[in-house]
């Protein structure tokens, strides 16, 4: 999962890209790069947050009123400084992308660009191989008549020859700004306008912080290009065939954003409601509620209003400290958690908590949180789940690419329960889960595979056993 965002303004967009940047920091913490252009291009990019990698100094140079800019966390790749975005090719004109989301064909991808194309690839990012799709389609134009119809058709080419979850904002010197989505929508891609500034970015909370008043999302399939005149030119490129990730909803976008017409907050809020009548059912009767910050506070809130029960932070969070779900290496996780969360004991010791967590994926974190809450002095510990059991990799970019991570698949709830020492499991239902983001939307659909294995862009074994390859190989 990654965050992108790109700005096309009236006055230079360096230090703008860094404040939406920062709003996206949610997104990746691993690597943020910055790319903007006048008369040349303009790029900055590293490891470490937003706020680590620029200063004052680096951002004088990033002159220009257009810009591109990415926060990211490794999908592929082994999340080096060569894997930073943006990446930048310099033919034709000069091209620069980012992108969220994460290719499924990249392994054969990246071999046909490289053996059959003899491309010299930089590093082992996704995002370099559709850079190069995109170039070489945009060189099949005639480019002395370059305009819309050109990216489109460019557009249109590299939705055939790359593969799964692409949410891309590319810059093409002196042309303008384009961004496209893939035909299932399964990343998040928003766009605004105000007056005669534009901009895209992956939620819509990025805009807020910006000043964009106005905005829509990318519909799928869709591309969007604004001119260097200012023109907007959108046009659906692929049939749409909407399949939005649902777990953006459960855990990784910020619950202050609207994605897809559905708010994050409101949608997290519902889910409580549904997990509440599943504690209900299974007869759990805790003291209180305390959620595990920050993704589950808007469920817990509203679980323990439907089992009348009171809220309280049973655990502070340490908001210097990244994301410990989307760190590879166990001895990371279980560091950090120590790091990132620590018990209010006045709260805890002597009752019965009820433990409200987004989603369990390895049990690590979950078996040392339930540790801590009984060290502070708990009675006992029940443990409730906004999602439901996750049981597949997911292959579009969230960091889920093994089938061997995952405890439900390998064991019952009852075995996950005695694993994390909980004293109560409570999931939520798949249905649950599905009609709780959904709202009053009744006909959308979700991506569900890490839950059901279900693949919208009809994933392989074959496809799975290379990817799962390739991410081993990174974080080996």
């Amino acid at each position: 999962m990654c965050g992108i965002l790109g700005l096309f303004g009236r006055s230079p967009v360096g230090e703008r890209l860094v404040e939406g940047l920062l709003t996206l920091q949610h997104r990746g913490q691993d690597s943020a790069g910055i790319l903007t252009s006048d008369t040349t291009t303009h790029l900055k990019k590293g490891n470490g947050a937003v706020a680590q990698v620029f200063n004052e100094k680096n951002l004088a140079r990033l002159t220009g009123n257009i810009g591109i800019g990415h926060v990211r966390y490794p999908t592929s790749g082994p999340g080096s400084d060569e894997d930073a975005q943006p990446f930048y090719v310099n033919a034709p004109f000069g091209i620069a992308i980012v992108d969220n989301g994460n290719v499924t064909n990249y392994p054969d991808l990246r071999r046909e660009l490289v053996d059959k194309d003899h491309r010299q690839l930089t590093s082992y990012s996704d995002a370099e191989p559709i850079l190069n799709v995109l170039a070489e389609e945009l060189g099949r134009t005639n480019l002395a008549r370059f305009g819309p119809e050109s990216v489109f058709r460019a557009v249109k080419a590299t939705f055939r020859k790359v593969k799964g979850a692409l949410s891309v904002v590319a810059l093409i010197q002196d042309k303008g700004l384009l961004a496209f989505r893939d035909p299932l929508g399964i990343k998040p891609l928003v766009f605004a306008r105000q007056g005669r500034d534009f901009g895209f970015a992956s939620e819509s909370v990025a805009f807020d912080r910006l000043g964009f008043r106005r905005f829509r999302d990318v519909a799928p399939g869709e591309a969007i290009f604004v001119g260097m005149d200012r023109r907007v030119h959108a046009r659906q490129i692929a049939r749409p065939r909407h399949r939005p990730c649902i777990f953006e909803y459960v855990y990784f976008a910020r619950p202050d954003s609207v994605m897809d017409g559905i708010e994050v907050y409101e949608a997290r809020l519902r889910l409580g409601r549904r997990l509440g009548e599943e504690v209900v059912r299974h007869g759990v009767k805790p003291d209180l509620v305390a959620p595990v910050p920050d993704t589950a506070r808007a469920a817990a809130t509203e679980l323990a209003a439907t089992i009348g029960v009171r809220l309280r932070e049973g655990l502070i969070k340490n908001r210097y400290i990244p994301r410990t779900f989307i760190m590879p290496r166990p001895s990371d996780r279980t560091r950090t958690v120590r790091q990132k969360l620590n018990p209010v004991r006045s709260q805890i010791k002597g009752r019965d908590v009820l433990l409200v967590d987004d989603s369990i994926v390895r049990g690590t974190t979950s078996r040392q949180i339930v540790k801590m809450v009984r060290d502070a002095g708990a009675r006992r510990v029940f443990l409730a789940i906004t999602a439901p059991p996750l049981r597949y990799p997911c292959v579009y970019g969230i960091d889920m690419m093994t089938r061997g991570e995952f405890i439900a698949k390998r064991y019952s709830v009852d075995k996950i329960r005695k694993l994390v020492d909980a004293d109560a499991l409570v999931y939520q239902t798949y249905d649950g889960l599905v009609e709780a983001v959904r709202g009053n939307m009744k006909d959308r659909r979700f991506c569900t595979a890490c839950f059901t294995g279900e693949y919208p862009t009809g994933v392989t074994r074959r496809d799975l056993a290379a990817l799962e390859r390739e991410r081993r190989r990174c974080i080996a």
